[in-house]
């Protein structure tokens, strides 16, 4: 598409500049994103409410409040971070001084997803823009009124040769990923994930890889049930599910699975009410072609609470489905809905076992009182990042990395962690010219020895 690769040849002459290294240029790039950002909140949450049906209490909390704190956290310790960082110089080394210094990337690609269309665009956006680059935004196709709006928010702060929006479907990003980008940022699914690793493998292009996969919940026989099942029913239900870090798949001791399950329905109610299709802030499901997948998964076990329907809203109401297995289909991908099986064990070591069969999950959520099993969980299943007693809330700290290993995801971001995702640490040693150590040169006698000893 040659208005594609005209957006890009700009972008990289701009880059060139070196406007973008500035860091006057970066803080008042952020200060104009922070500021149409809430100028903008109104137009986000209509545009949020219009794609998924999403509250304003959701909206500020998962998308817009989250990116403000991310902007004021980036801005506050933005001068620090481009700071060349001096380390320590080896007796090999003498009289040189070594240094690290933080290099923009250039022009890097950002694909962005339709279930957090708002955060997940501009979040990378503030890393990109902190670290000192250009940027080009692909958000999804099938949020049409958030991306509707990036075009007319970004347009409105940003010239296009330092920070675009390009619109469209599938054919667009592919169009995109033939580009030289000089970084790539995705967020999304594992197939879609591969196809931009293979796209970028073709020219080497770094990339961060946020994607998903089966995250699971355990709870433990000695877990507080009152509070685990609160927090299983808001960290699954809320964006009906459509959250990569939702728990996919529940864990519960045997002993206690009645008594959780009878909690976690209690929950559903006082969240949201006898009638979940009926509630207002109640987010549907993106697309008919996703909903009918979903309302595949009902018929896989007893559906213990929920299990309505309405296909013409794209609703599907907060389900618990018991007497599922690990052969069941709800349990081969990744659900991405109101949709939570239920399974028990006995001992803790075999879900331990289980867990580790499976591809590495981007989020795990385990809930006891015991010290001992919770650092036991955290050192024995490879995972993202996750909580203890909780779930979803460590991705919402500008102090943690985010992001997932393996299957689940490459590289990581958010707070100092996306200024160093767009950023390239360059190594540079400054040597001294005051003197020579002849040392190394071939013509100097005995020089293995003496270099032996320097480096021994």
């Amino acid at each position: 598409m040659q208005e594609v690769t005209g957006i890009v040849q700009a972008q990289k002459q701009f880059f060139y500049t070196g406007k973008t290294r500035e860091l006057a240029f970066r803080m008042s790039s952020l200060e104009k994103l922070r500021d149409a950002v809430k100028r903008y909140e109104p137009d986000i949450m209509t545009a949020l409410k219009k794609d998924l049906n999403k509250s304003e209490a959701e909206s500020y909390i998962t998308e817009i409040g989250f990116v403000l704190q991310e902007i004021k956290y980036v801005m506050k310790h933005l001068n620090e971070w481009v700071k060349p960082k001096k380390v320590k110089s080896p007796l090999t080394h003498f009289g040189s001084r070594s240094m690290i210094y933080p290099d923009p990337y250039g022009v890097t690609l950002i694909i962005s997803p339709w279930n957090y269309p708002f955060q997940l665009s501009v979040a990378p956006l503030i890393g990109a823009i902190a670290a000192g680059n250009c940027a080009v935004i692909k958000p999804s196709e099938y949020a049409p009124h958030v991306s509707k709006l990036l075009v007319q928010m970004l347009e409105g702060i940003f010239e296009q040769e330092y920070v675009t929006v390009v619109e469209g479907a599938a054919e667009v990003s592919e169009a995109l990923l033939k580009e030289p980008f000089d970084y790539i940022f995705f967020t999304g699914s594992v197939p879609v994930g591969k196809k931009i690793m293979e796209a970028a493998s073709k020219t080497l292009t770094p990339v961060t890889l946020e994607l998903g996969g089966k995250s699971p919940a355990i709870v433990d026989k000695d877990a507080n049930l009152d509070l685990a099942a609160k927090r299983l029913v808001w960290g699954k239900c809320i964006n009906a599910g459509q959250t990569c870090v939702a728990p996919d798949y529940l864990l519960v001791h045997e002993e206690v699975k009645n008594g959780l399950l009878e909690k976690m329905k209690e929950a559903i109610r006082e969240f949201y009410g006898e009638d979940p299709l009926q509630n207002p802030g109640y987010a549907k499901i993106i697309s008919d072609r996703h909903f009918s997948r979903l309302a595949e998964f009902l018929k896989d076990g007893k559906i213990i609470i929920g299990g309505e329907t309405d296909p013409e809203k794209r609703l599907i109401a907060p389900t618990l489905l018991d007497e599922v297995d690990w052969n069941s289909r709800v349990m081969a991908e990744e659900i991405f809905g109101p949709i939570l099986p239920v399974l028990t064990f006995s001992e803790l070591s075999d879900v331990i076992t289980k867990v580790r069969e499976m591809p590495k999950p981007l989020a795990l959520y385990f809930f006891s009182e015991n010290e001992k099993k919770q650092e036991e969980i955290i050192a024995s299943i490879p995972f993202g990042g996750g909580c203890i007693n909780d779930t979803l809330i460590h991705l919402a700290t500008p102090y943690l990395p985010f992001g997932g290993v393996g299957t689940s995801g490459i590289g990581s971001y958010h707070g100092q962690y996306s200024f160093e995702c767009f950023s390239h640490q360059k190594s540079i040693v400054k040597q001294t010219t005051r003197f020579d150590l002849p040392v190394r040169y071939p013509s100097f006698k005995n020089g293995l020895k003496m270099i032996k000893k320097l480096m021994n």
